[in-house]
């Protein structure tokens, strides 16, 4: 990855789609959930439209795997130029308050953090990964420029409250399937959901303002858009506000359905009494 990291962006993007396709040819599991997911999802697909879209995500995918050698060796001026960043006047204004940084899944996340890295503090939740070098770049990547902070999984969200009150914006990214503790079941593309109700809970203890993250991968650049400050959240339905969460990343997904992060088991739990989808 380190040597991969000098190429220029295009070869570099044709590499990542090259091991994108192979994964998808090769990893049976995972194109299932990935096909499953966008059957679930897009039920007016005909199988031909589904499996072209899965092999586009996996392209997409092998992209962003192929490519964070860029977000961890890169020099900040090669990463402005790839990345642009648009709407920072929305954390400008918000530079004395608490913000929490609404970050879904999409497959240039790790972009939108380094790019973000340069200029900002910011603190994020990060899960454990089995391969400990892998952790290691990965984490010496995001932390290389300064200011920020990791809290694993394990550690729960006391020390990324405690990095808010020191002047970091909180990245995080509540969409993705924890398990039924702390979940409500809200739809997803009409899907009954699993979805954690911590942004509203963490709002409304912080006083924080929210500011959707997301960047995608454009031609020949990466553009992380911060979207305007959610204005009346939290309610006061913690229902509600996931549906409204649930809302928001639904019509993000739909600008750019390849690049969404189909990979994961979404729906792997289900109501009480209803059968597996995958």
């Amino acid at each position: 990855m380190w040597l991969l990291h000098w190429l220029p962006l295009p070869l570099l993007a044709a590499v990542g789609r090259g091991v994108g396709w192979l994964l998808y040819l090769l990893v049976g599991e995972r194109r299932h959930v990935t096909q499953t997911n966008l059957g679930l999802c897009f039920p007016h697909l005909s199988p031909a439209e589904k499996s072209a879209l899965a092999r586009r995500h996996f392209a997409a995918f092998g992209r962003s795997i192929v490519e964070l050698g860029l977000w961890w060796w890169a020099s900040p001026e090669r990463i402005r130029r790839l990345v642009r960043l648009e709407g920072g006047e929305q954390l400008a204004a918000c530079r004395d308050k608490p913000v929490i940084l609404l970050v879904p899944h999409f497959v240039g996340i790790d972009a939108g953090w380094i790019r973000l890295a340069l200029e900002h503090g910011l603190v994020a939740i990060y899960t454990h990964q089995k391969n400990h070098v892998f952790e290691a770049a990965m984490n010496g990547g995001r932390l290389r420029f300064g200011n920020c902070e990791l809290a694993s999984r394990q550690e729960g969200t006391r020390k990324a409250l405690k990095a808010m009150k020191g002047g970091r914006f909180f990245h995080y990214s509540p969409d993705m399937d924890y398990g039924p503790k702390e979940s409500i079941f809200v739809p997803f593309f009409g899907v009954p959901t699993a979805t954690i109700t911590g942004l509203s809970r963490l709002a409304r203890l912080t006083g924080a303002t929210v500011i959707p993250l997301v960047t995608r991968m454009e031609q020949g650049a990466y553009v992380a858009r911060l979207g305007a400050p959610w204005t009346d959240f939290p309610g006061s339905d913690d229902g509600a506000d996931a549906r409204r969460l649930n809302a928001f990343i639904e019509a993000e997904a739909l600008q750019s359905p390849e690049q969404y992060y189909w990979l994961h088991k979404r729906f792997k739990t289900r109501p009480p009494g209803e059968k597996g989808l995958y």
